[in-house]
């Protein structure tokens, strides 16, 4: 079982000047920029579970992601999550509808991903805002935050998709969250 471990925040333009400074500062590994069109499922068990389907799409590569949230207590978001690299994005999403699960939400994102010691540090901008996620265990979050400085950042709890029904803009049943 892949239990993933991310803690989110809400930058504001300076902060993201901030952070992106920061990275370089403390000789994070920056690893590159994507494009990324997701397109959240839902529907039957998904529903019953409180759970998603995620189809991630970027220039190169296609993946499928099963994402279940896991109730704690602390800032950090804790989600089973399994995914896998799909060849046939097209051919995915007809087998996604023929097992009964409809497209709720899509949202698109530019992303920038540095490694940092022992976690994951990305960038997000999305149509609504400016976020970074630390993804690692919880020690190793809470250090990454040290070396950056952002301890008194303030915290995003809600998840992309549920900023998307909240943000964006609704065309019959699909939300959708994109750029110009």
């Amino acid at each position: 079982m892949a239990i993933e471990i991310e803690k989110k925040y809400r930058l504001t333009g300076e902060q993201k000047h901030f952070v992106l400074s920061a990275l370089i500062e403390i000789k994070a590994e920056y690893k590159g920029e994507d494009f990324e069109e997701n397109t959240i499922y839902g529907g039957g068990n998904l529903d019953e579970k409180r759970a998603i389907l995620r189809v991630r799409k970027t220039l190169d590569k296609t993946i499928l992601t099963f994402k279940q949230r896991i109730e704690n207590e602390f800032d950090v978001k804790r989600q089973l999550e399994h995914e896998t690299a799909v060849e046939n994005a097209a051919e995915l999403e007809k087998i996604i509808a023929n097992l009964g699960f409809k497209r709720n939400l899509v949202y698109e994102k530019r992303r920038k991903t540095w490694d940092f010691r022992s976690v994951e540090i990305v960038v997000d901008e999305l149509p609504f805002g400016d976020f970074m996620e630390i993804e690692g265990s919880v020690t190793a979050i809470a250090e990454a935050e040290m070396f950056l400085g952002i301890e008194d950042y303030e915290i995003e709890h809600e998840t992309y998709p549920h900023l998307t029904a909240k943000l964006g803009k609704r065309s019959g049943d699909l939300i959708e969250a994109r750029f110009a």
